[in-house]
């Protein structure tokens, strides 16, 4: 869905440079140097933006619920880690680029959304995420949002990246989590509490094409994701007045559950022992949330969280 709204934007673009508006073009290229480094420094969301109608239909599609398991004191600041990405990470975009069910649960809370800094670099549509309220996932960025003194930001991280896309197949419970720790380290040093957050539902919105790892098309996929910074999930759904075959998700419940807060002690130099300990300790509330809550969403009882 980026993708296209951004493809777009970038057409868009082209047109004003090819014809008669080359000035409009200019004048925007002069604003995007001005503005480069917006989206790591907050960003510049829009409440208006954020309350369209159009985003309230989206999240009663499938339907998008947020679940709250614990309190989080606007007081300090939080990182939360979304799992797992799937293919459209609905339940991020739904939960905490739109509505208010994130203001109403935990009042006195910001959430910015981290993603790719290369969308960013795309005109228009950089304004337009901006907008909903979505933020470079560079360290600058991440630093810019955690180290807030008054306390009151949350920064939402999906934390296996668009390389855990290449997982999202219906039934898939495999996240990619034991190698990246940058999150981590990213807490300590601000002393941001990490707070677990799974989706389930957001891996049955799609049908990928199998691509098991080894085979040529997952090797295809990897080298793409490592040349351009994303990943290029062969996938398909429902059409608009058929459900045999389209790019529609599907009408399935997500219902993405916050966990309780895991305490962190700012750390500027956190040493190699420090770092592994907390991301440990991470990996077992996430777990345990997972394993609380799987059987009110339909996750047979003999499943469980695959960490690759």
């Amino acid at each position: 869905f980026l993708s296209l709204v951004a493809e777009f934007c970038c057409g868009f673009f082209v047109i004003l440079i090819l014809g008669n508006f080359w000035f409009l073009a200019v004048l925007y290229l002069l604003w995007l140097y001005l503005d480069w480094e917006t989206p790591c420094t907050g960003g510049r969301r829009s409440q208006w933006v954020r309350s369209w109608t159009v985003w309230k239909y989206f999240r009663e599609y499938f339907p998008i619920h947020l679940i709250k398991t614990s309190d989080l004191n606007p007081n300090h600041n939080y990182l939360l880690g979304f799992h797992p990405h799937g293919v459209l990470v609905a339940g991020a975009f739904g939960n905490f680029c739109t509505g208010p069910s994130f203001k109403n649960l935990f009042p006195g809370l910001t959430p910015y959304l981290h993603i790719m800094p290369i969308w960013f670099s795309c005109p228009f549509f950089r304004e337009y995420i901006m907008s909903a309220g979505m933020v470079s996932a560079s360290k600058k960025s991440v630093s810019y949002v955690l180290n807030n003194e008054g306390g009151g930001h949350a920064s939402v991280i999906v934390i296996g990246g668009a390389e855990e896309s290449l997982n999202a197949h219906p039934g898939s419970l495999t996240l990619n989590i034991l190698k990246r720790k940058g999150f981590i380290k990213m807490a300590l040093k601000h002393g941001a509490h990490l707070v677990p957050v799974f989706s389930f539902g957001e891996n049955e919105l799609f049908k990928q094409v199998a691509n098991p790892k080894g085979s040529w098309l997952r090797n295809v996929q990897e080298k793409l994701q490592k040349i351009m910074g994303f990943a290029l999930p062969l996938f398909h759904a429902r059409g608009v007045f058929q459900y045999s075959f389209g790019l529609i998700p599907y009408r399935q419940p997500i219902h993405t559950v916050v966990g309780s807060p895991i305490p962190v002690k700012r750390n500027l130099n956190p040493t190699t022992e420090e770092i592994e300990h907390l991301h440990a300790l991470y990996l077992q509330k996430l777990k345990k949330l997972f394993e609380e809550h799987k059987r009110n969403y339909g996750i047979p009882e003999h499943k469980s969280l695959v960490f690759e």
